[in-house]
């Protein structure tokens, strides 16, 4: 019997997970991971001086928009592929459409600029560090977020991971924007997008490993 065949008779036979229960360990995942995310924060990093300033500006708040909006459609997502036989359906798009929405902003704001001027607004003072930063603050909330998965019954196991990885990702970026000094959208659609794409492919590559039931 082929792998496949043997997981789908598997599930076929398990009784639905209860919402509750799928709630709860992914709440408390999230609310740990993202505690742990902002410890690790103030720990290693510490917020910017001008925080409470830079606070006011729509700008600011945009940035903190692409992570925020990616982990609840990574929640969405990871909380359909923990339960046998659910589809990602939807969260498909909320995945997809912040992402696109910035690398859009992006790609106006570099059309906008002189030559000269893109380098700037794309690679900024920290594009060397920022994705490695966001990796580190990603490590606990990647262990929350698959202790939240492993106690239900994913079956799709790789791209369960690798929601995971990006619902992980996604809240250690989120704390990591309130330290990142970088106000420019260019910078964030490469970078913090490479920062949550390195926890994202862990994710579906220790996915098979880590949520096998």
């Amino acid at each position: 019997m082929k792998t496949d065949d043997l997981i789908s008779m598997l599930a076929s036979n398990v009784p639905p997970t209860g919402n509750r229960i799928v709630a709860w360990r992914f709440s408390l995942a999230v609310v740990i991971g993202l505690l742990l995310a902002l410890l690790g924060l103030l720990t290693f990093f510490g917020v910017r001086p001008d925080l409470a300033e830079v606070a006011t500006t729509p700008l600011f708040w945009g940035k903190v928009a692409l992570p925020a909006t990616l982990l609840g459609g990574s929640l969405m997502m990871s909380t359909r592929l923990a339960r046998p036989g659910v589809r990602a359906g939807a969260s498909w798009a909320a995945i997809s459409l912040p992402v696109g929405a910035v690398w859009l902003a992006a790609a106006g704001l570099l059309l906008s600029a002189s030559a000269e001027r893109r380098w700037v607004l794309v690679f900024g003072e920290t594009w060397q560090v920022c994705p490695l930063n966001i990796a580190v603050l990603s490590v606990p909330a990647f262990v929350t977020v698959f202790w939240a998965m492993r106690g239900l019954a994913p079956t799709r196991l790789r791209l369960a991971g690798a929601a995971g990885g990006l619902l992980a990702g996604s809240m250690a970026t989120l704390a990591y924007s309130l330290h990142c000094p970088e106000m420019s959208v260019a910078f964030w659609a490469v970078w913090y997008v490479l920062g949550m794409l390195g926890p994202t492919a862990l994710g579906a590559l220790l996915g098979p490993r880590l949520l096998r039931w």
